[in-house]
């Protein structure tokens, strides 16, 4: 797989893209060293220089990224359990490799974007990205999960609801240990 057409396809053609994909092993290790690692790199790496550019800490910029980046692969997984798991209720198919493949082809646009934390204050723009990033996963809901189409919305939003509470959860841990290494 060509990352950079791989994203392009993801962006532009998503329907097709989806087809595509479907085909495809779901390799776990596969996916998060040649995409994921790549792509989670993007807003790391940026947002570390977006902070050292406008002013902060060299070091609390370096373990932002290191945080954000390996916090990524975690967020990842555990989506990919919950769209799994959440599949029967909505009439989907369980498949754990489709359901990484569908977390991990959806969140393109938002490490695209990651470069917009190259101006920090643009980083708030990312929220686009990550509306568009909910579009394609309801896109790949059905040719992946198998789900009927009148349910996909509501799966959809499901794990979304879910993902926003282990984002919260963990945005609370990695807090408390900052808050106690400070």
């Amino acid at each position: 797989m060509n990352v950079v057409e791989r994203v392009k396809a993801i962006l532009v053609t998503p329907k097709t893209e989806w087809r595509a994909i479907e085909t495809e092993p779901g390799d776990p290790a596969y996916l998060f060293t040649n995409y994921v690692a790549i792509l989670a790199a993007i807003p790391a790496v940026c947002g570390f220089i977006g902070v050292i550019i406008f002013g902060g800490s060299v070091l609390g910029g370096l373990v932002s990224a290191v945080v954000y980046y390996v916090l990524t692969f975690v967020i990842v997984y555990v989506v990919a359990l919950i769209a799994d798991a959440l599949a029967p209720p909505f009439g989907a198919r369980k498949s754990p490799p489709n359901a990484l493949k569908l977390v991990v082809y959806s969140a393109t646009p938002v490490w695209v974007a990651g470069v917009l934390s190259l101006v920090p204050p643009l980083a708030i723009l990312g929220l686009l990205a990550a509306l568009y990033g909910l579009y394609l996963f309801w896109l790949g809901v059905p040719t992946l999960m198998k789900a009927p189409d009148e349910k996909s919305v509501l799966y959809t939003a499901a794990v979304v609801v879910c993902a926003i509470v282990v984002l919260i959860v963990l945005g609370l841990i990695v807090g408390m240990v900052f808050h106690a290494i400070a």
